[in-house]
């Protein structure tokens, strides 16, 4: 099936690794350009390398109020068009509530929520019919995750937000929608599970209660990623996708 995203341009935040990479390869197998971001200009310049002429990078922080501006300019410079955006932010450092500080909080509350609120507000200012503003959020915002007491506060706002963003905008033909990554075998995943006494168990066990028996791909949650942003999904805006293999059992 042709997805459509030939010559589609993309903005893909925190695409130097995990998720956001993960979606930014897809996007460009199928045709599309991506402008990427990530904090660190090394990282930023090795991903737009590895990504190819289709793919442009900006060093910036979402948590910049500046950032969501510069990204849609550098779409329409480089590439004559802006197409949609896939919000990725990594994930706020893990603990229990006892653990984490208003500082941390803080911290993540300007990066993960407010930049992820300020990039869409841009978006949706900028996007013309048949535009997509997609969230990569997290099982969390249908069941907290033991250990990630920070992304278990701010990760089900988001999704509230985006759900009111697609009543919103879906009269001028703008779709908005959500992702929530099970167990992806990611980084970040991969140091949640070193964090416990055994990472090996506490691996199999994670795998045991997925009905698929496994961690995902990243290229996997990638391609649900291109579906979803793609004309491909024309009709479908307001969706919280679960990418887990099975493990939300709710409908």
């Amino acid at each position: 099936m042709d997805l459509g995203l030939k010559d589609r341009v993309y903005v893909v935040t925190g695409a130097t690794r995990g998720l956001g990479n993960a979606a930014a390869r897809e996007l460009v197998a199928d045709g599309a350009k991506v402008v990427v971001t990530g904090r660190d200009e090394k990282s930023v310049a090795q991903t737009v390398s590895a990504l190819g002429p289709d793919a442009v990078g900006v060093a910036a922080d979402n948590a910049d109020p500046e950032t969501a501006g510069r990204l849609v300019a550098t779409a329409r410079e480089r590439f004559g068009r802006f197409d949609g955006v896939l919000i990725s932010v990594g994930g706020p450092p893990p603990g229990f509530v006892a653990d984490t500080t208003d500082e941390q909080w803080q911290s993540a509350f300007e990066s993960v929520f407010l930049g992820a609120v300020r990039l869409a507000r841009t978006a949706a200012a900028e996007l013309a019919e048949g535009g997509v503003i997609g969230f990569v959020l997290s099982g969390s915002v249908h069941e907290p995750i033991p250990g990630l007491t920070i992304s278990n506060g701010l990760r089900p706002g988001l999704a509230g937000f985006a759900k009111s963003l697609a009543d919103e905008l879906g009269p001028r033909g703008i779709r908005v929608v959500g992702l929530l990554p099970g167990r992806v075998d990611t980084d970040r995943v991969r140091e949640l599970d070193g964090l416990s006494a055994d990472p090996v168990a506490t691996r199999a066990a994670a795998e045991s209660r997925i009905p698929l028996r496994r961690y995902g791909a990243p290229e996997e949650f990638g391609r649900a990623s291109a579906f979803l942003l793609s004309p491909a999904a024309s009709y479908i805006t307001g969706v919280m996708l679960p990418v887990d293999g099975g493990v939300r059992h709710g409908f």
